[in-house]
C-alpha cells in the first residue's frame, strides 16, 4: 500500500516540480529584465535534489510494479531491492549535483 500511495503522490509532485522548472526557464530566456523570483526558484538546490530523489524512487518503484505484473512474486524482495538501489542512485546523483553545480 505504501508503494502504491508513494508512486501516485511522487508522480503528481514530479509533474508540478517539472512544470515549475519549465515555467521559470521560460522567464529566464526573455530578453527583458529577468524576475528575481524566477532565478531563485529555478536555481533552488532543494527543488533540484527533490526532483532527483523523487525521480529515482518513482522510476524504480515503477520497474518493481512492471516486474510484479510480469509474474515475479517476491514482492518483499523487490521492495527492499528497489529501496536500496534508489537510495544508492539518489546519493550518487546528489553528490554529482553538488560537485558540478
Amino acid at each position: 500500500m505504501f508503494i502504491w500511495l508513494f508512486h501516485r503522490i511522487s508522480g503528481v509532485t514530479l509533474i508540478i516540480l517539472m512544470g515549475i522548472k519549465i515555467l521559470t526557464s521560460y522567464f529566464l530566456f526573455t530578453k527583458d529584465q529577468k524576475p528575481d523570483w524566477a532565478l531563485s526558484l529555478h536555481r533552488n538546490p532543494v527543488l533540484d535534489v527533490l526532483i532527483l530523489v523523487l525521480f529515482t524512487f518513482h522510476s524504480l518503484y515503477g520497474l518493481r510494479t512492471v516486474l510484479i505484473d510480469f509474474g515475479y512474486r517476491k514482492e518483499k524482495l523487490l521492495f527492499w531491492a528497489a529501496n536500496i538501489a534508489a537510495t544508492i542512485i539518489s546519493a550518487i546523483l546528489i553528490v554529482l549535483y553538488f560537485r558540478f553545480s
